[in-house]
């Protein structure tokens, strides 16, 4: 992933834009339920169309957030595994659309099974 494209801040102020599998385990990692709640990741851009954030919600447990409106995608999970939530960023991530790079289209199958067109 390249540095410039995207980068996370964290509630306590922190700014990441080396966005490694290690460097998110560790935001991750640092957050707690009092002054460091979460960390959004997004396109360094102005009005982004993408987002994905994670925030505690108690001890041990995590809300995800994934959020891209290009491809009309917001899901919200939960999850206690800070290496999942991590393996799960970073596969999300590298589907983004990111400046210079062609936009990801899904074009829908004319096949109905009933033969040729």
């Amino acid at each position: 992933m390249a540095a410039t494209s995207h980068s996370a801040d964290s509630g306590n102020g922190d700014h990441l834009d080396d966005l490694s599998k290690d460097a998110l385990f560790e935001l991750i990692s640092e957050l707690n339920d009092t002054e460091n709640t979460f960390i959004v990741i997004q396109p360094d851009q102005d009005d982004p169309a993408w987002f994905a954030s994670v925030a505690v919600l108690d001890e041990g447990c995590y809300e995800i957030v994934f959020r891209d409106t290009t491809r009309r995608e917001h899901r919200v999970e939960t999850d206690t595994s800070i290496g999942r939530i991590t393996g799960d960023l970073i596969v999300w991530l590298a589907a983004r659309d990111f400046p210079g790079r062609p936009a990801h289209q899904t074009t829908p199958s004319k096949d109905d099974g009933s033969g040729p067109d």
